[in-house]
């Protein structure tokens, strides 16, 4: 299956109206990848089996409202800080960014997120 590779949305755009690149659909997704900030507040283990609850509970009602495609933890990367990912469909970075920055593990500091756009094949998802 061949494949385009673009920094933006707008070079995505280019390359599959040239007349050298095949022709391919693609869907756009907010990725967001959910890292342990360097200096994370100390938690208490009980503070930390709480905080994890409501972690999840939150991924599931977004999950449930439709902003979350897919989520979930990491394991065997290479960045240690790296702890999970969500696939959001919310239509712009910034209405991702703030679903996910509402996290109470983002909200309580064991978490931050960084967020970007991810493409992939029409319908692949």
């Amino acid at each position: 299956m061949p494949w385009i590779v673009a920094k933006s949305e707008r070079k995505v755009n280019e390359m599959s109206q040239s007349s050298d690149a095949p022709s391919i659909e693609l869907d756009r997704y907010e990725l967001v990848l959910l890292k342990r900030p360097t200096s994370s507040p100390p938690f208490s283990d009980e503070e930390l089996e709480q905080l994890q609850a409501r972690h999840i509970e939150h991924l599931l009602e977004q999950t449930r409202l439709g902003n979350i495609r897919v989520a979930g933890p990491v394991d065997e990367q290479q960045d240690e800080s790296l702890r999970g990912m969500c696939l959001y469909q919310t239509g712009s970075l910034d209405q991702a960014r703030e679903f996910a920055s509402s996290d109470p593990s983002v909200l309580a500091g064991r978490l931050e997120v960084d967020v970007m756009y991810f493409y992939c094949p029409k319908g692949s998802i």
